[in-house]
């Protein structure tokens, strides 16, 4: 598909400015129930405190070695993922950093071959660590993950990966503070886009996200885009880190979404 500098793709795809906002896979209302019945199965349960979670990054560069982020724009990453999750009782500490100088593994994108063999390669530890994968995917996109859900059939593939000009100082404004691996790693703990369903399907499983049409872009004026449906009661949650908008519009996680996320992560996460 073409990209048109400041298009919107209404879809999910979430194109806008350039950018595919998150490639990471829809899941099917199929899918979401049952993961409904376990996860709520975990949500009663008092969250044990947790040491920090294993951070490996992998930077991706081109064979020549051009398109590694900085090690201050690493760290800088990790800071950020740490004061967005902080509340729901999550940090994030560096295990290790390697990197690889690999054509194919550098423009990488979601369901390939070279996105299977990088990660064969590189990944490391087990459920319950991040892999974090920095590249330059091409093709508009920003970043996807897995779902906690995915790890017990494909372990291999676990972890987020995220355009290298996304981390904080690169160059893709307005996506360059951080919050695609925010956004990615919400997905990588069990959320869902907070327009999941649009106004009348499933929903984000979430009671205190309010539901919205579609996706929302740039930072608006907040909309009230459902008003009949489930969980319709209230404006679009468009500062969400759920949500597509720009970087320095998001700020927040709810309440319920810290419950789903320590939920997820005793239900799927927890090293056995």
């Amino acid at each position: 598909m073409g990209v048109t500098t400041g298009a919107v793709d209404p879809t999910n795809n979430g194109l806008h400015r350039g950018k595919i906002r998150c490639s990471t896979r829809q899941a099917t209302d199929a899918e979401i129930a049952s993961e409904e019945a376990r996860i709520n199965a975990s949500a009663a349960q008092p969250s044990a405190a947790r040491a920090a979670i294993a951070v490996y990054v992998h930077v991706i560069t081109s064979a020549s070695g051009q398109g590694a982020p900085t090690a201050t724009q690493i760290t800088n990453q990790l800071s950020v993922l740490n004061a967005a999750y902080a509340g729901a009782g999550f940090s994030f500490a560096l295990a290790s950093t390697n990197t690889a100088a690999n054509d194919a593994w550098y423009t990488a994108q979601p369901g390939t071959t070279a996105e299977r063999d990088m990660k064969t390669a590189l990944r490391q530890g087990s459920a319950d660590d991040l892999n974090i994968y920095f590249n330059d995917m091409g093709g508009g996109l920003l970043g996807w993950a897995t779902f906690p859900s995915d790890y017990a059939s494909k372990p291999t593939l676990d972890g987020v990966v995220i355009l290298s000009d996304s981390l904080p100082g690169g160059g893709a404004a307005p996506y360059n503070l951080g919050d695609t691996a925010t956004h990615e790693v919400g997905h990588w703990m069990g959320l869902y886009h907070t327009f999941q369903g649009g106004c009348n399907g499933a929903g984000d499983s979430v009671g205190d996200t309010p539901a919205e049409k579609a996706a929302t872009f740039g930072c608006p004026a907040q909309p009230d885009t459902c008003t009949k449906g489930k969980n319709a009661a209230g404006v679009d949650p468009i500062h969400n880190y759920m949500d597509y908008t720009d970087d320095d519009c998001m700020f927040e996680f709810t309440p319920g979404q810290s419950t789903r996320m320590n939920a997820a992560w005793t239900s799927y996460r927890t090293a056995k």
